[in-house]
């Protein structure tokens, strides 16, 4: 049987002579017994695969391939140019957008936290400047009638020994021992000037021109419908021409780049409920909310100018045009919220008016008295308060005032200029903006009432004046 194996295997040999050749290997295996073993060169292949290999091995390859390629297009590095084409330019530039998008919103961030930590350092001052005149009491006027008590001159009795009103005063070198604890705070002109604000008599209410003493809570009539209503100007006419009566309602809305549409209502209660009775489209576009109404005629700054227009509402069309000498104008001299209210037009009981600014007045605020039928300026008063500075202004009586704040709930108006002697001086006046951003207000002299926009409504105030104080 052996014999017929050995046989075999060189049968097999001779025969693969002329295929390349083979060869022969003996060997015992790991159990000891003999093992017989050839290799012959195969006739039609030229390899054979290696371990592991096949197809799967080739799908595998190309898969990385491809998946090499899609990074490299990606990040858009030298890797794609190697293992794949490159990414077309259009993925290029738009990745270049998006990053340089990114660094100016990182940048837009840096700058709204530090004006963040400005405004917070602001209201750190405030509350510290307030708990510090909190911490000063003022002094507390006596009672009529009653006396005035010192510990230090008390009888033996206990009870208070009067200082009569008609005594002389006690020595200088007695003073010190009389004194209010109240009084050993602050600085002597300050508590002189507390003295004296106590002792002056509240004006009386008058029917006629005078000075602003109450501003009334506001009332709010309306409230915008859509984004265009955030700012605008609502008016009546003191002196109104026909068609129109004493109760009609004007109102424009100045958000957006080409303001031409002035609404009419037939009173309060037709605004309230919006119903319109009149729309009326202008020649030349509206800027800001300084516009007013006056003995029929529609007054208001043509956009991105300094030229004023009377725009007539029975003929619907322009009256007359004129340019206001030197008055700054989209965004030079505007009211502290912007709107570009550089010019500002106001009515009172004495005439028409201009609220304004220019380079020789350096910011300060100019009243100029216009003829309202040719706009002519005729005469101007320059004040000493900054147009920057102040929220808005109105005109009552001949007097300019200006509110310090359009978006503090409780702020004041602050200042007045008188036009009949010249003199500006500082009051405090509540005024109460209800809902955070007072963009117009105007005086009306026949209800005395003053209307306002706050923040899509439109509200009024009622007025009190008292008599005017003698310098």
């Amino acid at each position: 049987m052996l014999l017929q194996a050995v046989v075999c295997v060189l049968c097999l040999f001779a025969g693969t002579q002329g295929q390349g050749g083979a060869t022969f290997w003996r060997g015992n295996d790991r159990s000891g017994r003999c093992q017989y073993s050839f290799t012959v060169d195969s006739p039609t292949e030229a390899s054979c695969a290696t371990v592991g290999g096949g197809p799967e091995v080739e799908t595998l390859r190309s898969r990385l391939t491809v998946l090499e390629a899609l990074v490299s297009r990606l990040v858009g590095g030298e890797t794609g140019s190697r293992s794949g084409p490159a990414p077309p330019p259009g993925l290029q530039n738009a990745y270049r957008e998006v990053m340089g998008e990114k660094a100016q919103l990182q940048r837009e961030k840096d700058r709204l936290e530090r004006q963040v930590q400005e405004l917070q350092q602001r209201m750190e001052d405030l509350r510290q400047e307030a708990e510090r005149l909190r911490s000063r009491p003022c002094a507390q006027p006596a009672r009529p009638g009653s006396p005035q008590q010192n510990s230090s001159l008390q009888p033996a009795s206990g009870e208070s020994a009067p200082i009569r009103s008609g005594s002389p005063d006690p020595p200088r070198e007695d003073r010190s021992s009389i004194s209010d604890p109240a009084w050993h705070y602050g600085s002597p002109g300050y508590q002189e000037l507390k003295a004296e604000v106590t002792e002056v008599p509240a004006p009386e209410e008058t029917t006629g021109c005078g000075e602003l003493v109450v501003v009334g809570d506001p009332v709010t009539h309306r409230k915008a419908d859509s984004i265009s209503g955030k700012y605008g100007v609502w008016m009546q006419d003191p002196e109104p021409m026909a068609p129109y009566a004493p109760d009609t309602v004007w109102r424009i809305d100045t958000v957006g780049a080409d303001i031409r549409q002035i609404f009419g209502y037939e009173d309060l209660d037709q605004l309230s409920r919006g119903f319109p009775t009149k729309v009326l489209l202008l020649p030349e576009a509206v800027e800001s909310t300084g516009a007013v109404l006056y003995r029929g005629s529609l007054y208001y700054q043509r956009r991105r100018s300094r030229t004023l227009l009377r725009y007539d509402l029975a003929s619907e069309s322009i009256a007359a045009r004129r340019d206001l000498p030197h008055a700054g104008f989209h965004g030079q001299f505007p009211y502290s919220w912007g709107g570009y209210t550089d010019i500002d037009l106001a009515v009172d009981e004495q005439g028409l008016w201009a609220i304004y600014s220019t380079n020789k007045a350096k910011g300060a605020i100019v009243v100029s008295q216009l003829n309202p039928h040719s706009l002519e300026v005729e005469r101007s008063w320059e004040t000493n308060i900054r147009k920057t500075s102040v929220a808005n202004a109105f005109m009552i009586c001949g007097q300019l005032y200006t509110v310090a704040s359009y978006t503090a709930l409780n702020t004041t108006i602050n200042y007045t200029y008188d036009t009949a002697t010249g003199r500006g001086k500082e009051i405090s006046v509540p005024f109460r903006n209800r809902y955070r951003y007072n963009s117009m207000i105007d005086y009306n002299p026949v209800n005395r009432q003053l209307f306002a926009w706050d923040n899509y409504h439109m509200v009024s105030y009622t007025v009190k004046l008292g008599r005017m104080q003698t310098p």
